[in-house]
């Protein structure tokens, strides 16, 4: 039997190889970081041959000390989403950066088809809007500035692909271009009710159909690895995009369970079942995961600025030396403080949408100082979270389905206990923290895993989810609900 799976987490900042074993248990892990590339204002690039060998290099450096390929039932790959691959089909080489999912390089050429009237049309097939943020449009870019490109697309010559797709082309000696279903979704090509690539969308971003990646379930057989990559030939089996591997490694595998990362933003999906429910708040729709041909749907929301607010009161504003410090002084703060923070530092994301709305603090007091705007700093989190559950409940409503009863969290801040509670208070319901917070990476292994039969199906996947801490709701529903509408009050002033 083999003892482990190795999990490839290929993120923004980062390529991380992991093992887990058996119970779900990371065991070794090797990082390696990722240069970004600023070629302007605005664009954001990665070197697509330097995320193939950094790849190769944290999968190298797991199996040593007596782990050999022998050893690993399978591989399972999760990624940063969106971002954008262009590569030639028979030697393997990127003809241009990767562009990163947060470039906005085509912003006007949304914006343009926004103001045609297209972005109905998308997002009643994709339920994504028209933004930058997808792939769809970096291709596009892609094809009419790399000089050629277009020309070969048509003639079958190139391929591409998100990040998983590059990786298993490369893993996989060149044999198969292939990618699944999450991915694909965040494409604006793919059709999450067919779930297939769409012709309409196709002809509308003109990209040519030979181009695209063969759409596989999470759960899958994506290939083989070169034998001489890593020692002996290895399954890889599992392939989901980073946020929605965390929520299977949340095990979020019922309608209304959700799940809220809190990295240097924060991603909020919730499973809304095989039950498709179009937002009419700005939320996105997406597919939580596709196993054994069974799609399963998502409400997905997203808010710029989470951990980076900690990073803003560290760096920029020397109010804490480390990140750490942050609980301690919330919790030494004035309780009665009535400073807020709009952390609109790059706009607001969902459900405002509103990208030129800028920060700011409000409700500052003669006594207000560096510990009560460190406060509302972390507050300002729980507030944005409790937005995306309001859009949430609203349109789960509306499609007649169960809102959230609970959120699971994971991500760095979630380390912070005032954080939690705080964010428990806000939202008015239990925050779940997981013994294991490598979700992200923990999902993909589970996917690779229940294609093999190392963790079994998902019933037995769910059953390795333990709470690590509960935190339930203390502050009364008067101060819960006066609090939010003086943030409402205050964002209604940002953006306007």
């Amino acid at each position: 039997m083999a003892d482990y799976i190795l999990s490839i987490d290929q993120g923004t900042t980062s390529t991380r190889a992991l093992l887990f074993d058996n119970a779900g248990s990371p065991m070794r892990v090797r990082q390696k970081e990722l240069r970004q590339i600023f070629p302007r204002d605005g664009w954001v690039e990665h070197d697509a041959a330097e995320i193939w060998t950094a790849t190769l290099e944290v999968c190298r450096g797991v199996l040593t000390s007596g782990t050999a390929a022998a050893n690993i039932a399978a591989i399972g790959i999760t990624n940063q989403r969106e971002t954008t691959v262009l590569w030639d089909r028979a030697s393997g080489k990127p003809l241009h950066n990767a562009i990163v999912w947060q470039d906005r390089r085509t912003a006007d050429y949304c914006a343009k088809l926004k103001a045609e009237g297209k972005e109905p049309l998308v997002q009643a097939k994709t339920g994504l809007l028209l933004d930058p943020y997808f792939s769809g449009t970096k291709l596009r870019w892609l094809l009419d500035n790399v000089e050629g490109a277009r020309a070969r697309a048509e003639k079958g010559e190139l391929c591409f692909g998100t990040i998983d797709s590059w990786l298993i082309y490369n893993l996989t000696g060149g044999k198969r271009h292939v990618t699944d279903a999450t991915n694909a979704s965040r494409t604006l090509l793919f059709n999450i009710e067919t779930n297939e690539w769409d012709e309409e969308l196709l002809r509308l971003f003109d990209i040519p159909r030979g181009v695209l990646p063969e759409v596989l379930d999470c759960c899958a057989d994506f290939g083989m690895t070169a034998k001489e990559l890593l020692g002996a030939p290895i399954r890889i089996a599992g392939v989901a995009g980073d946020q929605q591997a965390a929520t299977v490694g949340q095990a979020c595998f019922e309608p209304g369970l959700m799940k809220s990362t809190y990295g240097t933003g924060c991603f909020a999906v919730l499973n809304t079942g095989r039950k498709r429910v179009e937002s009419r708040n700005r939320l996105l729709g997406t597919i939580a995961y596709r196993i054994g041909g069974e799609t399963t749907y998502a409400l997905e929301g997203s808010i710029f600025m989470a951990g980076a607010i900690v990073q803003w009161l560290r760096d920029e504003m020397k109010l804490i030396g480390s990140s750490s410090e942050s609980e301690q002084m919330a919790r030494d703060a004035n309780p009665n403080s009535q400073a807020v923070l709009v952390p609109a530092f790059t706009g607001l994301g969902a459900p405002y949408w509103e990208p030129n709305a800028r920060a700011a603090l409000f409700g500052m007091t003669r006594d207000t100082g560096a510990k009560e705007v460190v406060r509302a700093a972390l507050e300002s989190v729980s507030y944005q979270t409790r937005d995306l559950m309001e859009a949430m409940a609203a349109d789960m409503k509306a499609a007649g389905l169960t809102s959230p009863q609970a959120l699971r969290v994971d991500g760095g801040m979630v380390a912070n206990n005032w954080f939690a509670q705080n964010l428990a208070d806000i939202i008015g319901r239990p925050v779940e923290r997981p013994e294991i917070t490598e979700t992200t990476a923990l999902g993909a292994a589970y996917l690779a895993g229940m294609q093999t039969g190392f963790y079994g199906d998902r019933a037995s996947v769910a059953k390795h989810w333990r709470c690590e801490r509960a935190f339930s709701p203390e502050m009364a529903e008067s101060e819960r609900a006066a609090r939010y509408e003086r943030w409402l009050g205050y964002v209604k002033r940002v953006i306007g």
